[in-house]
């Protein structure tokens, strides 16, 4: 019996055709793109996070500054009580707490200063003279711009102009 022949079995071209086998591959391009669309999500939120003091803040049209280190912020709310982060402190113990939440290089790094738009002047001033005094030079006043509800940083001159 010869292989390949009409009746002998073996494969004939043509005749047949190729049986399509079921894709087993998982389409992941729907994934990627909910993941895209939860990244921009989470990079858009994350920053109007960084606080939970509840703080409203008085409205700017200054531009945002760009911060390349992670800033310590300190909140004044509506009732003026200074926090350093999300901990409540007293003004004799500001400095301790903010070299303390900044670590070794605290003033180096920026620091945020978000004030209630109720407070007053004198208690804001306050603050940044005593964070000023202690070597702070990078004080940033956390503002609303006009009509927009992300917070941005404004920066401020140090009295020795550094």
């Amino acid at each position: 019996m010869a292989m390949g022949g009409p009746g002998g079995g073996g494969h004939v071209r043509g005749r047949r055709r190729a049986r399509r086998r079921p894709l087993s591959e998982i389409n992941v391009t729907p994934l990627v793109d909910v993941m895209l669309v939860l990244l921009i999500i989470f990079m858009i939120s994350a920053p109007l996070l960084t606080v939970a003091v509840p703080v409203d803040l008085p409205e700017t049209e200054a531009s945002a500054v760009e911060a390349s280190q992670e800033p310590v912020t300190v909140s004044l709310n509506s009732a003026g009580t200074i926090f350093v982060g999300e901990r409540e402190v007293a003004f004799e113990s500001l400095i301790g707490a903010v070299l303390d939440d900044g670590g070794e290089d605290a003033r180096d790094r920026p620091l945020f200063l978000r004030a209630d738009a109720k407070v007053p002047y004198e208690s804001v001033a306050r603050v940044m003279a005593r964070l000023s005094t202690n070597g702070f030079v990078k004080l940033n006043l956390i503002t609303d711009t006009a009509g927009s509800a992300a917070a941005r940083a404004t920066p401020v001159e140090s009295p020795d102009g550094g």
